[in-house]
């Protein structure tokens, strides 16, 4: 029978310093605490924990990048505690509408939003604290079914063509 091939990967680490006082004594109180039969034990699981951590620290800053919060020169966890209110703020869809002239006022910005006016992609949203992607920053415009956006034009200025219709043909009989 041929053998199956199985991939291995090292599980235990050593430090980096053999003989430092405070981690052997450590090291042996674990050992000790939790019954361990050796230090490559306590090395594996110290491994496991640096390799979740790396992992979280990686998801955390690739999300926050992401997202347009962190810049991507700044991919350090000092900048990441060095955030503002003010920079997740930017990133709304009510802010970011106002920023891109699609609207009069901030305020402006939000009753756009909330009467269904806007749309990221091809998806219409209603939300104002929608936080924006970059990528999906430069498809922000208006919805297709919006008036404000070549869609069927509102109750008001629909009445003032009614009248001009009514007028306007009366005035050529």
């Amino acid at each position: 029978m041929p053998r199956l091939k199985t991939v291995q990967s090292k599980v235990t680490k050593s430090p980096r310093r053999p003989f430092e006082k405070e981690r052997l004594d450590q090291e042996l109180k674990l050992i000790g605490t939790f019954g361990l039969k050796n230090k490559r034990e306590v090395w594996r699981v110290k491994y496991t924990l640096a390799k979740v951590r790396k992992a979280a620290r990686n998801a955390l800053l690739r999300r926050l990048v992401k997202i347009g919060v962190l810049d991507e020169t700044k991919m350090k966890l000092d900048y990441v505690l060095g955030l503002k209110v003010e920079d997740f703020l930017e990133r709304r869809l009510q802010t970011q509408v106002f920023k891109l002239g699609l609207a009069k006022s901030i305020h402006h910005a939000r009753i756009l939003i909330k009467q269904h006016h806007i749309r990221v992609r091809r998806q219409v949203v209603d939300v104002p604290s929608f936080i924006v992607r970059l990528d999906s920053q430069k498809h922000i415009d208006f919805s297709l079914q919006s008036p404000y956006g070549g869609g069927r034009p509102g109750r008001v200025k629909r009445r003032t063509l009614r009248k001009g219709d009514g007028a306007g043909g009366d005035d050529e009989e």
